[in-house]
């Protein structure tokens, strides 16, 4: 019986890693899609979203069954826990790729980004799809070292992030009001997916160690 219950523990961390895996091409081919006019891109992105929900759901069915079944106490419970929180980070990061590639359809066939704000976002891009990556790779390895080291992709998100908004804020900027909108609202839609990520791999963290990084035990 305990054989069996820790099999499921597994496998709802499998369920998280696999999510991970989901959410970081959906980043990566709204992504495409954004850069490339590519409006089958965008609607393979929005197709797929359902998918992402779906892993959700049954995560979460999961784990609240081992709740309820289980009694889990200690480390388990704290598994159990962070699955429920970590499978609403990584749906909204899915959720997020999906307004990427809403962006690049509502839009089509003209490009959203105009040609000086590309390569900003090409590279945010880039570090969103690593960032998920990474969370995948901590909760499959529960490494805390790897979970930490996130918060340095994070911070450059951050930085392209603020690059970002100093082109916008250029007297010059040539390409009026609408472009400055969806320019500042698809920034942010990559730097809330890195901020969920970070969040992913901190409730790894929380289950290795009982703590929640810039938290202390009261505040969980």
């Amino acid at each position: 019986m305990r054989e069996a219950y820790r099999d499921q523990l597994g496998q709802l961390a499998n369920q998280l890693a696999d999510m991970c895996s989901m959410v970081g091409d959906a980043m990566a081919l709204a992504t495409r899609a954004l850069l490339e006019t590519d409006l089958a891109l965008a609607e393979q992105v929005i197709g797929d979203d359902a998918k992402i929900d779906d892993a959700r759901a049954t995560s979460e069915e999961e784990a609240y069954a081992l709740l309820a079944l289980q009694a889990p106490v200690a480390t388990d419970l704290r598994t159990v826990l962070a699955v429920i929180h970590a499978a609403e980070s990584l749906e909204r990061m899915g959720d997020l790729a999906l307004h990427v590639a809403k962006a690049a359809r509502r839009r089509h066939p003209n490009p959203v980004l105009p040609d000086s704000v590309q390569p900003y976002f090409a590279e945010m891009g880039k570090v969103a799809v690593k960032l998920a990556g990474q969370a995948e790779q901590v909760i499959r390895t529960q490494d805390v070292a790897l979970a930490r080291a996130l918060d340095d992709a994070d911070d450059e998100m951050d930085d392209l992030h603020q690059h970002l908004f100093t082109v916008l804020m250029d007297r010059d900027w040539p390409h009026g009001v609408a472009a400055a909108v969806d320019v500042t609202l698809l920034g942010r839609f990559y730097e809330r997916f890195a901020d969920h990520a970070v969040s992913v791999a901190n409730r790894v963290v929380f289950v290795v160690t009982g703590k929640m990084p810039g938290y202390s035990t009261d505040e969980l």
